[in-house]
């Protein structure tokens, strides 16, 4: 049963906003003001972040205008470059999905446990917080992708309507609860050093929207909504991001925002006292699980490609045709995340593996716009396609800065880069013995 378009303009431009605003922004700003050092440092790396990623945004908009079919994130590896290279890249981005969900989930997880369980031990309570979560989102999607599509919703109006609270703090604010600290002054090579550490955090609080081109068989007229969407969805992100980490600066102060683990709740707490701390807290793990079931609509959908390329057993592409739900891949994917609950590292240990995985997903993604365009020249344009702006120079700026981050992965953290490398040529064999076992 094939895939039939249900989701408007409206549910993509949401998808694509909680597909990027996951627990990033309530945790990376943290990570960003310690490598910063400085505000005028932390400041300007969320402004460039936000900048290239908007030239990433527009790059991946006329990628899915050009190519809008389902599990579009894995098909373009395999229509630009080759079936084995795409399975190799997708390979390695569905592990790094189901590790950083489920990391995601357990953030989210931290926020409520005391309210629910306050007298369990916390990683118990946690971990039976975080799968329940689990069961519910998956018996939500199992329901149908418009019934998911609906929670979604609902749970990123809660989540958006959090980060207008927390960007209504700037007026409301008192002075920051810190006295400014003695700063030493930093030389050039400092700064620079400084500014570019900042980009691993601030890009991975960015990503995720690139993923919206697995949706391109559920969206009617997908070479026009689409872009249509990650226009609207990036606009809405970037603007929130840059007055959400000017209201932790303001509230917080710089040193504050530094030492903060919880920076939603604690910005209410300064304003509103010790009850707000537990809405918010609340609030806040609602605002996770809307990333969290993102996600599980999301990835599926790569499955069902990789099937229809024969890579996966032709399970992976059977579609419920009354809920249009592919309830075997789903319930893989799930089981992914479940495992990963047990074994996945600190936030910041997944950030470096993630960011390395992405890293080189987005690169060589991104450069297919070139190979698009190319073929283009000598087929003709299809009708009604969005071009972008700026084209070659944004997605050449793009494709340099992840680049560059990705060398910054490989020297301050080795071993992640390492463990990504290895998984990424362990796809090439997995795939030929996949292909030779179904073809």
């Amino acid at each position: 049963m094939s895939i039939k378009p249900k989701l408007g303009l409206f549910d993509l431009t949401m998808i694509v906003v909680s597909l990027v605003i996951g627990m990033g922004i309530f945790r990376t700003p943290v990570e960003v003001a310690n490598k910063a050092q400085l505000p005028e440092i932390f400041f300007v790396a969320w402004i460039v972040g936000a900048l290239i990623s908007f030239f990433g945004a527009l790059t991946f908009a006329e990628i899915g205008s050009r190519y809008p079919v389902a599990g579009g994130f894995y098909r373009i590896f395999s229509h630009c470059y080759h079936p084995s290279f795409a399975f190799m890249v997708n390979w390695m981005t569905v592990i790094s999905n189901a590790a950083s969900t489920a990391s995601v989930a357990i953030i989210g997880a931290e926020y409520i446990q005391p309210i629910l369980f306050p007298q369990m031990e916390p990683t118990a309570a946690i971990r039976i917080i975080t799968l329940s979560a689990m069961v519910i989102l998956y018996g939500i999607n199992m329901a149908g992708i418009k019934m998911s599509a609906r929670m979604l919703n609902v749970l990123m109006i809660i989540k958006i309507s959090l980060i207008v609270l927390l960007i209504v703090a700037i007026v409301a604010a008192p002075e920051p609860v810190d006295a400014p600290a003695e700063l030493t002054p930093l030389t050039t090579t400092d700064w620079l050093k400084a500014f570019w550490l900042c980009f691993v955090p601030v890009f991975f609080t960015y990503g995720g929207y690139q993923q919206t081109m697995n949706f391109g068989s559920d969206i009617p007229n997908a070479a026009r909504t689409m872009p249509r969407a990650i226009f609207y969805g990036i606009a809405i992100i970037l603007s929130l991001y840059l007055l959400v980490n000017f209201s932790y600066f303001k509230v917080l102060g710089f040193e504050g925002l530094k030492n903060s683990t919880t920076l939603a709740a604690d910005v209410a707490r300064v304003l509103l006292g010790d009850y707000a701390f537990k809405v918010v807290a609340v609030i806040m793990f609602l605002s996770v699980m809307a990333y969290v079931n993102a996600s599980i609509m999301s990835n599926p959908r790569v499955y069902y490609a990789m099937a229809e390329d024969k890579v996966l057993p032709p399970v992976f592409k059977k579609v419920n045709s009354k809920t249009q739900v592919q309830e075997f891949a789903v319930s893989v994917f799930v089981g992914f995340i479940v495992l990963t609950l047990f074994f996945s590292a600190s936030f910041t240990q997944v950030l470096s593996y993630v960011m390395f995985f992405d890293s080189i997903s987005l690169v060589t993604a991104s450069a297919a716009i070139f190979i698009l365009r190319h073929r283009a020249k000598k087929q003709g344009d299809p009708v009604g396609i969005y071009k972008m702006i700026g084209y070659p120079w944004m997605p050449t700026l793009f494709i340099v800065v992840y680049t560059l981050v990705n060398i910054s992965v490989l020297v301050s953290n080795p071993q992640a880069s390492l463990i990504g490398f290895v998984l990424f040529l362990s796809g090439y064999p997995l795939y030929r013995i996949l292909v030779k076992l179904i073809n």
